[in-house]
């Protein structure tokens, strides 16, 4: 079996996804951007993060959770963070054992999993956005009737995310890379049979979500080499800034959100 991975990062302001790739693994964190100052930003604890990860992600004997979970712990040691006023990060790692492709996602990064038979699975950890939160619709609402991003907008992004550590890492709310490692038992887990599989993508959500407004399916991105998903990701850049500026087609948090794509494609020797 070849494999060949291709990918792509176009950072936003705060610069805070990463991406590393393994001899046997792809590893997308997206940490959260901290709209209240006086909450601390996700830079130093998605780079410490993505340098644990790395060092077990290719031992196949350990399940990807318990080196997730590992790993967040070995974060709130080295960073001495507390759980409801730490930094976060959504976590996507694929590795490639030799009969199957593993998966894991934590929070609203994505894998998307193209079959040899034909069809696409994909799979999103969407259990955020289904809190239906009060503050994640005025936002929107806000963004909508042409409000744009003003200080009203990150007022109510503010709250937005009082109300988001509210609900974080609990039965009741969602699961997210944070200061509390047991939330990696929470993470979704996909397995396939790797002759079952032709490629795999990971996505931050500012590629997953942008990506469709182009009208790009995930067959064509998936056979996408670097250059051509680095261009695919300023196209979404320039959409942003150019066809919705103020986010009233598509409500979202920011104009520009960092955006990190991996594609990971296997045929047979």
């Amino acid at each position: 079996m070849s494999i060949t991975v291709d990918t792509a990062q176009l950072p936003a302001s705060t610069d805070e996804d990463r991406l590393v790739v393994t001899d046997g693994a792809v590893i997308v964190l997206d940490g959260a951007t901290a709209h209240d100052p006086a909450m601390p930003s996700a830079g130093a604890y998605v780079d410490f993060l993505a340098s644990d990860l790395v060092q077990s992600i290719d031992d196949e004997s350990s399940p990807l959770a318990d080196i997730l979970e590992q790993s967040i712990a070995s974060a709130v040691d080295a960073l001495g963070i507390e759980p409801g006023i730490a930094p976060s990060s959504t976590v996507a790692i694929v590795r490639i054992e030799p009969d199957a492709i593993d998966a894991l996602v934590l929070g609203d990064s994505s894998v998307i999993v193209g079959l040899r038979a034909g069809g696409v699975k994909v799979h999103t950890d969407d259990r955020l956005s289904q809190l239906q939160l009060p503050e994640a619709d005025l936002y929107r609402r806000f963004l909508a009737d042409g409000q744009g991003y003003g200080g009203r907008h990150r007022k109510v992004l503010q709250e937005l995310q009082a109300a988001e550590r509210a609900r974080r890492n609990r039965p009741d709310g969602y699961w997210i890379a944070e200061a509390e490692p047991g939330a990696a038992k929470h993470a979704l887990h996909v397995r396939y049979p790797l002759a079952e599989v032709a490629w795999v993508i990971a996505a931050t959500d500012g590629a997953y979500d942008l990506i469709p407004t182009l009208g790009m399916r995930w067959p064509e991105v998936a056979h996408m080499s670097s250059p051509q998903l680095a261009q695919l990701l300023r196209d979404v850049h320039i959409w942003e800034a150019q066809a919705d500026p103020d986010g009233q087609a598509l409500p979202r948090a920011k104009r520009h959100d960092d955006k990190t794509i991996a594609v990971m494609r296997f045929a047979s020797s």
